[in-house]
């Protein structure tokens, strides 16, 4: 009678693990979840193509430009000479810009009223429109006065003693400027007061 009872215990026992095995089941079917976590449908993202080829340069790359080519030198400024310091002078040096020429005299008071404006505008206009003084008809001694008392000394002068650059440019008296723009063409040659000639080296450096 006892046997039968345990028996009849065990059956009952494996019959509600049973039952409850199908209820687990059946409400994984229900909702698509399996116990423990979501289900995963498919396998990892597939990766396709090779990767992207980074193509040219890098923007901030830095690249070398090529070098200025010289200025031609025209005729005009074909001619050297020596400076009332006695420094070497070379016109060539001025190729591919305008310049002035001013020739003067030391015992002439035009050249002395209009040396103020030189010596004013020559510094501004250095690297621009240089203007370069050529000194004649005088002696040296009192042609280095002359740049001292007007304060010339900042701008470049030629000792022309000689008169070969005056007779070059055809001045035939004083004070005469000589005008040449970038090209080499001689575009004034003449009497200029303080006024005028700032306002044409004015021009000269803005065009």
């Amino acid at each position: 009678m006892g046997m039968a009872r345990t028996a009849a215990g065990r059956l009952r026992h494996t019959a509600t693990a049973g039952a409850l095995v199908v209820a687990l089941f059946g409400a994984a079917a229900c909702t698509g979840t399996a116990p423990g976590g979501p289900t995963v449908v498919g396998g990892a993202p597939t990766v396709t193509g090779a990767a992207p080829t980074v193509t040219g340069a890098p923007t901030d790359a830095v690249t070398s430009a090529p070098p200025a080519t010289p200025a031609a030198v025209p005729d005009v400024l074909r001619f050297t000479g020596t400076t009332l310091t006695g420094a070497a002078f070379d016109a060539a040096q001025f190729a591919g810009r305008p310049v002035v020429l001013w020739f003067w005299a030391p015992w002439c008071a035009t050249c002395a009223s209009q040396a103020w404006t030189v010596a004013e505008i020559a510094p501004k206009y250095r690297d621009t429109v240089p203007i370069v003084g050529v000194a004649g008809l005088g002696e040296q001694r009192a042609m280095k006065d002359f740049v001292t008392e007007f304060e010339l000394a900042g701008t470049t002068q030629v000792d022309d003693r000689k008169g070969a650059l005056w007779k070059r440019f055809k001045v035939t008296e004083q004070s005469i400027f000589v005008i040449i723009d970038r090209t080499g063409a001689v575009v004034h040659r003449g009497f200029l007061d303080g006024e005028a000639l700032s306002a044409r080296v004015a021009a000269l450096a803005g065009a």
